[in-house]
Formats: C-alpha cells, structure tokens, sequence
C-alpha cells in the first residue's frame, strides 16, 4: 500500500504543479533507493549524483521512513543496505564493463520491489523496461542532461514514467514527459559553515572537461589580477583534454591545481574563496557546487546557461555573466554581496530537509 504517495499522469502532473502539489507523503513509508553503482554512497571523493542519493536516503531515514539503499558495498548509510558489487565502480580497476553490475542490481530491485511502497531510481532509464512490466509505484530523479538525441526515441518509448527533474531548465528538451516536479539537490544544514569574511582567491570545483570551461576560469582568474584555486578530478574519457588544453595552462604561478577533494575538504577550499567560478559552456541540470559554495557563505560568478538562473539570484547569492568580459568585471563587484545573505538563501532553499520533505 502507498501511504498518500501521489503519481500522476502526464496532464495531471502539470495541473498538481501549477497548483503547488509537488509530493505528498506520511512517516513509516518503506523507500527504495536505487543509486548508481560508479561511486559509493556517498562518494570517498568527487561524485554528484551519488552524494545527493546520500543526503536524500540519511533525511528520510531521519524523518522516520524505512529505507533500504542499494549501492555499491563500500557505501556508509543508516538504511539497510543491499551490496549490489563490492567497491564503487569507479575505484575498481578491473572494472570492464559497468552495464553488468548494474542489471545485478536491478534483478536485486525487483526481487524485492513488492516489499516496498515506492522505489525511487537513480539510474537513469536502465529499469523503465521492466517498471513498465511492474506494479509497485516508482518515481525516477533524472541528474543528467535531456538534450541528447539518442533520447528522444528512448523517452517516447516509455513516455508514462513518471520522472522528477532537478531543475526546470532540464526539462526542456522534452518537456511533454510525465513530470512529477522538480526538486533542488539539499545539502545537511550541518555540514558545512559559512565564513563571513571573503578569502583572497577564486575557486573551480568540479570536473576537468570542455563543458566545464575551465580554461575560461584561467583566463578570468588572470585578467581579473586573481589567484585561482582548482579543486578538480580528471576521467578516464577527458584524460587527452586535460593533457592537451589544461595542463599547459596549470603551468601559471596564478593557478593552484589541488586535484580532487572529498567532502570534508570542501569547507576551507569553498569558505576561504572570495567567488566560486562557474563559467560553464552547457545546460547545466543542476550543479552541486553552486549550493556548495552558498552554503559556506561564497557568492557564485557563472555563465547563465542552464539552472543556473534558477539557482543563482543575479546581484545577491552572485552574479550572472555571459562573457569573459562580463566575469571579470563581475569579480569587482563581488563586494557588493553579503555572504550571510548567501548562507541564508541556502538554508531556505537547498536543505536536505526541504529535498526529502
């Protein structure tokens, strides 16, 4: 039985939103989460989508819900845990071939799904094929880009699962999908601290790849007369960019590579930054880092491509561009923002909390 869990269909997913009804819930559910296998939950260092999946799992666990995880075995949590492989995918060497693991885990899910009042996917598509052949309620949070073309065949295939974005701008590219809501990312209001007094260098967090643009933050680090600070991790896929466009440019005394941080090194990496920058070339789903930042009290400069303008509110929490030009001039106008403004646009907006709830 699902205890007042709402799914709608596709027409009436979009009145439910426009009447302010995104999700509908009650203590002592019985939650799957089905995460991604790459990382472990959460990740030992860089990953998005599994540390979101973490957050979400240890609020619900906290709110009174029974939840089981399914995971790689190297994952922490208060829920019941399933090992779908032993280690994250990622970390593991002999690792060919992801795909394998990943079906494990399904047949796991689905074994047990009658046990549950609402699975909740993390992995994209990879189950729609065997939900549609299922009767126990399930809701899929998309954490990628809609924008593909091999898609839209794929989503027109399955075009009733119903499916939460994390940011409005996600949706675009096929808006007409069975939409139960969008729902931000939330951080534990505890994990990180705000720092009032602004640090002496911008920061860069994330991956190493061309949508990235880290070659921008380079370039608006230096014609702003700043130190940059890049706390970064490199795959396996963006190894001969690294090597051909950004190595050559670490080579600045300006620029400090640190090379991937976990989680406990985000607090003075992200608190002693004078601005997070984010001058991203595609349409960002979400982006982690921009509440990151805003939760240790660092206004954000970033190129307003996809969430961005949802995330970000242009002259408080930071600061909106659309050039190198614009960047630098906004890097002066960095003072003008009140830090705790940030922290406390964070709190109301991108708590675990409000995510879970």
């Amino acid at each position: 039985m699902v205890h007042a869990l709402l799914f709608f269909s596709a027409g009436e997913a979009e009145e439910a939103e426009n009447c302010g009804i995104h999700s509908v819930g009650q203590a002592n559910m019985k939650i799957a989460q089905v995460s991604p296998l790459y990382e472990s939950v959460p990740p030992k260092l860089y990953g998005g989508t599994e540390r979101v999946v973490s957050y979400l799992t240890e609020e619900l666990v906290a709110q009174g819900h029974d939840v089981t995880l399914f995971a790689s075995g190297d994952s922490v949590t208060n829920a019941r845990l399933v090992l779908s492989c032993p280690r994250a995918l990622r970390l593991t060497e002999r690792v060919v071939d992801p795909l394998a693991h990943h079906f494990v885990q399904l047949e796991q899910v689905f074994a047990q799904a009658e046990s549950f009042d609402v699975v909740h996917f993390h992995n994209d598509y990879l189950h729609f094929s065997l939900s549609r052949r299922h009767k126990t309620a399930h809701v899929t949070t998309l954490h990628g880009r809609l924008d593909l073309p091999d898609l839209r065949s794929l989503y027109e295939t399955f075009v009733e699962m119903p499916l939460v974005s994390i940011s409005n701008a996600q949706r675009k590219p096929l808006s007409w999908l069975n939409w139960q809501g969008t729902i931000y990312h939330g951080l534990p209001t505890s994990l990180y601290a705000a720092r009032e007094e602004p640090g002496r260098y911008l920061a860069f967090l994330g991956r190493i790849c061309p949508e990235k643009r880290l070659d921008r933050a380079i370039t608006i680090a230096k014609r702003a007369g700043m130190n940059l600070k890049v706390a970064a991790k490199v795959d396996a896929a963006d190894r001969n960019y690294y090597m051909e466009v950004i190595k050559p440019l670490l080579k600045c005394a300006s620029v400090e590579f640190i090379g991937e941080i976990n989680e406990e090194g985000k607090q003075e990496f992200l608190g002693n930054a004078y601005a997070l920058l984010l001058p991203i070339d595609w349409p960002e789903p979400f982006g982690l880092a921009m509440i990151e930042a805003l939760s240790c009290g660092t206004p954000v400069i970033a190129y307003g491509h996809g969430s961005v303008p949802e995330l970000i509110e242009d002259g408080v929490t930071g600061l909106i561009v659309h050039s190198i030009e614009e960047a630098v001039e906004a890097v002066g106008k960095i003072p003008r923002l009140n830090r705790r403004e940030c922290r406390l646009q964070f709190e109301e907006r991108y708590s675990a909390t409000r995510m879970a709830q």
